[in-house]
């Protein structure tokens, strides 16, 4: 074996151990921040949740049953139609409730990405409920 193969052998070992590690290791879904706000990341929530290109994972800040904000995590979404959905779609959730279903009118042009949110929240909320 040369110096170069071995490398490769080193590189792949690390990269399959560090992923093992954070299998085991990875944080829970939900924090709570010093205000007294949770904050849900639907990273490993909805994995299966897909937009136009893919998932389509986020950050839901609730505080005292209600939503604050919803925060977009980094997607493969088309970035002009998503930007409609960060900037309209998005803010629409702030100040539901958590007590009961949360409906908002999704943004025309970007259905799918719309669509994948609005699931995505739902998901977060069910979270919360059951692990606050």
């Amino acid at each position: 074996m040369n110096n170069k193969q071995f490398a490769l052998l080193v590189v792949g070992i690390l990269c399959v151990c560090s992923m093992a590690f954070a299998s085991v290791f990875q944080d829970k879904p939900m924090r709570k921040l010093s205000n007294g706000t949770y904050v849900v990341n639907t990273t490993t929530l909805a994995p299966n949740v897909k937009g136009f290109r893919g998932a389509t994972p986020l950050e839901v800040h609730i505080k005292n049953n209600k939503i604050v904000k919803v925060v977009a995590l980094p997607n493969q979404e088309t970035p002009n139609y998503f930007a409609k959905v960060k900037g309209l779609l998005l803010p629409k959730f702030a100040g539901k409730s958590t007590s009961k279903p949360i409906q908002v009118d999704g943004i025309t042009g970007a259905t799918f990405s719309s669509k994948a949110v609005k699931e995505n929240v739902s998901a977060a909320v069910r979270y919360y409920k059951a692990n606050k």
